[in-house]
């Protein structure tokens, strides 16, 4: 009964998701596929993980896990049950004094079994939605430990508009989810970590255009 409550929530999640913000997914650099992949994006929203993980199409969405922060969606039993169940988060403890797990190997586990990921290298939310936020490294780690997996930037666009901060109805806005080509791994840090931030960065509108 939970497994498809979680099922039917799922589907409602992703309804309102194209409802309220018509997301249009633009695969420019790449097409959607089972390859094994860690989705990598800006951040402007509590909402992003949604918009991305409605983006992809369903047969492998259901094989895509969002990486989130534990705190906040173990914070409720309703936040929990969607976190845990619905989306399936690889939930990570942002403290490293009271984590017990490290944040790689349970990426790492979640890709050994199958999963795709999506993470938010900023680490943080964006609130000027202009530019990118230096970039952490669980992303360069996470590419050291699983070299096979296929990095694939990703440029969210108008979500902060859709739900400023603060604000808990939602405003009808146009989204796009745009996919660009798959990143080269370098095991130099600095380089990796500024390619992963360029490769983003390239996917906004603007840059694009420009």
């Amino acid at each position: 009964m939970k497994r498809l409550l979680a099922h039917i929530i799922a589907g409602a999640i992703v309804i309102f998701a194209r409802v309220i913000t018509a997301v249009r997914a633009d695969w420019k650099g790449v097409a959607p596929a089972p390859t094994r992949r860690v989705y990598f994006a800006n951040h402007t929203s509590n909402a992003d993980f949604i918009l991305l993980w409605a983006a992809i199409p369903p047969q492998f969405r259901r094989h895509t896990r969002p990486v989130a922060a534990a705190d906040y969606w173990l914070k409720t039993k309703f936040r929990s049950f969607i976190g845990q169940d619905v989306v399936r988060g690889v939930l990570i403890d942002r403290n490293p004094e009271t984590r017990s797990e490290d944040p790689v190997a349970q990426m790492a586990e979640a890709t050994d079994a199958g999963a795709s990921l999506i993470i938010f290298p900023e680490g943080q939310r964006n609130m000027t939605g202009e530019t990118l936020l230096p970039f952490k490294t669980g992303l360069f780690h996470l590419a050291t430990a699983r070299p096979a997996l296929e990095l694939v930037p990703v440029w969210i666009e108008n979500l902060n508009r859709v739900m400023p901060k603060g604000e808990i109805i939602p405003v009808p806005f146009l989204c796009t989810v745009t996919f660009g080509a798959p990143l080269a791994y370098s095991p130099d840090k600095a380089r990796f970590l500024q390619a992963a931030y360029d490769a983003v960065l390239a996917l906004k509108p603007d840059m694009r255009d420009g």
